[in-house]
């Protein structure tokens, strides 16, 4: 026989759930006004892991120039500058009148498909070297005007990549590309990155942040690849457009800034780095915990940072 509740037995119960609702959205809201006071809540679970005790690498002794195989010919990586200017790829340049200093500098780097025609004035117009991803090659090589020939007199390129796309071994057609690229352009040195050394960039990561990047799901950034490689090559670095590891975290008003400065209408920045930090499903660059690396190795390389300053 099923028990009935009486009005008064009904009433109180429902009491009970609205009391029990109130509770959860005030939660809710407060923990709302939380992550909008401090977005750092959201990836904090990743960032270099709290008990990871940092062990110092001599990035200069790291592997040398022995990590990089010519496409074409038997050139040898022997690039070495005194100073260097980075140009980041971040809106945050524009505006920024840094143009003639930057061509000003010994050696000009510079990433994947980052253009310099329409926006000399911020960004310059040389490049020395371009280090390009697996990812970017078809939109380098369909531009050769902007990329291919607007540069030093002897560039380098360096390619990088999963081996078995970019391999001197994989024979596969974007191998083929970058080959023939090499072949046509005699003026510049493209390189690819060793798979030896590529396993390595993933043990560097282990070691700087205390994550195994496989295990947390991670993909390393042109960012990771570029600075590691100024390191090896350049005594002062000047790195323009990069923000500091704890830019995404302040205030919610912050400027909205485009995530390249050639696509004005891309994702927002602080949107991509957040959503790419706290992603755990599939592959995601954790550019938040690689800025906070870099500020570590500003201090041992004489890396400084501007546009903006930190």
């Amino acid at each position: 026989m099923g028990l009935r509740l009486g009005g008064k037995g009904q009433q109180s119960h429902r009491m009970v759930i609205f009391a029990a609702i109130l509770i959860l959205m005030t939660l809710f809201i407060l923990y709302s006004s939380n992550n909008n006071s401090s977005i750092d809540a959201v990836y904090a679970s990743f960032h270099v892991a709290t008990n990871h005790a940092t062990k110092t690498t001599d990035l200069r002794k790291w592997t040398g120039k022995d990590g990089y195989v010519p496409v074409y010919g038997n050139k040898s990586m022997t690039m070495h500058c005194h100073e260097c200017a980075l140009v980041t790829s971040s809106s945050h340049v524009l505006g920024s009148r840094a143009g003639d200093e930057i061509d000003r500098t010994e050696c000009v780097i510079r990433m994947n498909d980052a253009p310099t025609t329409g926006y000399e004035s911020d960004v310059g117009n040389r490049t020395t070297l371009r280090v390009v991803a697996h990812s970017s090659v078809f939109r380098v090589v369909r531009r050769p005007n902007e990329f291919l020939r607007h540069t030093d007199s002897h560039p380098v390129i360096i390619f990088w990549g999963p081996p078995n796309k970019i391999g001197k071994d994989a024979k596969g057609t974007l191998y083929r590309l970058i080959q023939r690229v090499s072949m046509t352009y005699r003026d510049f040195s493209c390189f690819t990155v060793t798979p030896s050394k590529m396993r390595r960039f993933d043990s560097l990561f282990q070691r700087e942040t205390g994550r195994d990047r496989q295990k947390s799901h991670s993909w390393l950034s042109t960012g990771w690849f570029t600075m590691v490689i100024a390191i090896e090559i350049c005594d002062n670095i000047k790195v323009y457009g990069m923000v500091p590891p704890n830019h995404c975290g302040r205030k919610s008003g912050s400027k909205k800034m485009p995530y390249h400065y050639y696509k004005p209408r891309g994702g927002d920045e602080c949107v991509t780095y957040i959503q790419h930090e706290s992603s755990r499903r599939g592959n995601h660059h954790r550019f938040i915990t690689e800025k906070q690396v870099f500020a570590r190795w500003g201090k041992q390389y004489n890396i400084s940072f501007t546009h903006p300053k930190w």
